[in-house]
């Protein structure tokens, strides 16, 4: 599948909002590292929306995670996964550290990203 940049980027910002809700509330430290990472990024008008959408309709992170992995795992390997898991990893860490919850999330979309790009690669063998 062809990337839509614009679908990806909103993408990316339901998966920071569930990395921000991981541990039941965001932070005005995790809301202030969104801004400071995001400002050069090009896409960052898209990944703030989107992920202020969700806060806004306080959507279950269960829900909006399974859209995410969903999408992300249909579209393909991107250079852009690396970038996203730097950015999640900078959310986590500004409120008091990374926690279990933020772990696990950050851990489970990496894992599950790779072992279906694998199982892919080997489909085509």
């Amino acid at each position: 599948m062809k990337h839509n940049h614009e679908k990806l980027y909103e993408t990316f910002g339901e998966l920071l909002y569930v990395v921000a809700m991981a541990d039941g509330l965001i932070q005005e430290a995790e809301l202030s590292a969104l801004e400071n990472v995001l400002a050069t990024h090009p896409w960052a008008a898209d990944i703030k929306w989107s992920f202020n959408y969700e806060r806004k309709k306080e959507r279950g992170v269960e829900e909006v995670y399974a859209r995410v992995l969903d999408y992300c795992t249909n579209a393909g390997p991107s250079p852009e996964y690396q970038n996203m898991i730097e950015v999640m990893e900078a959310i986590a860490k500004a409120s008091d550290g990374i926690d279990e919850d933020e772990k696990e999330v950050m851990d489970t979309f990496s894992k599950t990203l790779i072992q279906k790009f694998k199982n892919d690669i080997e489909g085509i063998k």
